[in-house]
């Protein structure tokens, strides 16, 4: 399948949104808005378009323009015949993030009818049906003054399918799905059921696991904001880092919804000791005590990663602060297969064997196997460029088995060993 990839609309588009409308629009219908209406909007208002690999083919676009709070879909049409039953999806929620930026609050669109494909890319991207007007409507999750703040944050509304997008690592997901993400999107349940939702969460394991991708995942699952906080951002505040993270969850606080995460939280709690005490002891104090406000608030879940559990301060880990405390692995082979299929160009993907690279990379974390691929990828570059075969377009299998024949696995025996007596003697599942 080609490479697809979504920009916005150009003005040298026009004329292929034109050939897309007749591909996509039937003769005989009569859409809601007309050709000249979907033109006028390309021009002046906000459109988006996706395109293959050499930019000449626009395979789809979608239309939208902003009144008052709301926005409205003008159009969205999908060449017949595309191989990526997701496109739509894609192109709405691209549409979506660009109308955000306008202050609405809601996203509609009349759909005909008949049209059914477009109908299913509204339904799989979050619209609601209503009436017999088939009316679809999704409400924007962050709009207005807590857009402005997220981006003063530093933060982001990630992508629907960063969920989607983390192959195999079965157990995980659905540990996470079942323990953080249910009860959040389904509060109303979860109450009548007595459980009360998580509000702050470890997750731990050896280093280049993925703990920072599947935070990202679980934010854009619930589409609430993802922010992450740096402390070594922080530690240059005139205030004091102890008072810069004060700051930051007060201001944090102001959002409607959040995901906010902490990379390598031992740096900045870690097991507090000496006489006197050490500048770090104060931070760790402070978040003690911004753990619990953070209880406190509806909407919010803190994710704090961890590559050494152990040396976390125990008044961290005591029930009562976080919820769980949840490993997350080396990726199994389905994870691997997806990260090798993720990587390997697709010009050459059909003649690689990936069950053999599968097997090959056990014990390696997703940063391990990516390293293998740029590392072949480049030995099969050079070998192509000295020897005049400009053709060859991607690393073979043994370009990628030498390549992993000679990294050094980040995860070692031991290191993993320690990780399993974490699970058994401090994870919280």
């Amino acid at each position: 399948m080609a490479r697809t990839s979504i920009r916005d609309f150009r003005s040298e588009d026009l004329g292929r949104i034109v050939a897309l409308w007749e591909e996509t629009v039937p003769p005989q219908e009569e859409p809601v808005y007309g050709l000249s209406e979907v033109l006028a909007s390309c021009q002046a208002d906000v459109a988006v378009v996706a395109v293959g690999e050499d930019e000449e083919q626009l395979i789809g676009a979608a239309v939208g323009r902003a009144a008052h709070e709301q926005g409205w879909i003008v159009y969205l049409g999908v060449r017949p015949g595309d191989e990526d039953p997701a496109l739509g999806g894609r192109l709405l929620d691209a549409l979506e993030r660009r109308l955000a930026d306008q202050g609405i609050g809601t996203l509609c669109s009349l759909v005909p009818a008949g049209e059914a494909r477009t109908l299913q890319a509204f339904t799989d991207n979050g619209f609601a049906l209503q009436h017999e007007l088939r009316y679809a409507e999704r409400r924007i999750p962050v709009q207005g003054r807590d857009l402005a703040l997220l981006r003063e944050l530093g933060g982001r509304l990630l992508p629907r399918d960063r969920w989607d997008s983390v192959g195999g690592m079965v157990r995980e997901k659905d540990l996470l799905e079942k323990r953080l993400v249910m009860p959040l999107s389904e509060p109303e349940v979860a109450e009548r059921f007595g459980v009360v939702p998580p509000r702050a969460v470890v997750l731990f394991g050896p280093p280049g696991t993925g703990k920072t991708t599947f935070a990202k995942a679980v934010a854009s699952r619930l589409q609430w904001p993802f922010v992450e906080v740096f402390p070594s951002r922080l530690g240059g505040d005139p205030a004091g880092l102890a008072a810069a993270l004060r700051e930051t969850f007060s201001r944090i606080a102001g959002l409607e919804k959040a995901v906010v995460f902490i990379d390598e939280v031992e740096e900045i709690a870690s097991h507090r000791k000496g006489d006197p005490p050490s500048p770090l002891q104060g931070v760790t104090n402070e978040l003690l005590k911004i753990i619990p406000d953070v209880r406190e608030q509806n909407d919010r879940l803190l994710i704090c990663a961890t590559n050494f559990i152990r040396s976390l301060d125990s008044a961290l880990l005591r029930h009562g602060r976080f919820d769980y405390v949840l490993p997350i692995g080396l990726p199994d082979a389905e994870a691997r297969e997806a990260i090798w299929r993720g990587y390997v160009p697709r010009e050459v993907l059909a003649d690689v064997d990936i069950s053999a690279l599968v097997e090959a990379s056990d014990g390696l974390t997703p940063a391990d196997i990516e390293h293998a691929v740029r590392r072949a990828a480049q030995g099969a570059f050079e070998r192509a460029v000295d020897g005049g075969e400009r053709a060859t377009s991607g690393p073979s299998t043994e370009d990628c088995l030498r390549a992993l024949g000679s990294i050094r696995p980040t995860v070692s025996p031991e290191v993993v060993e320690d990780f399993l007596e974490d699970i058994e003697s401090l994870g919280r599942i």
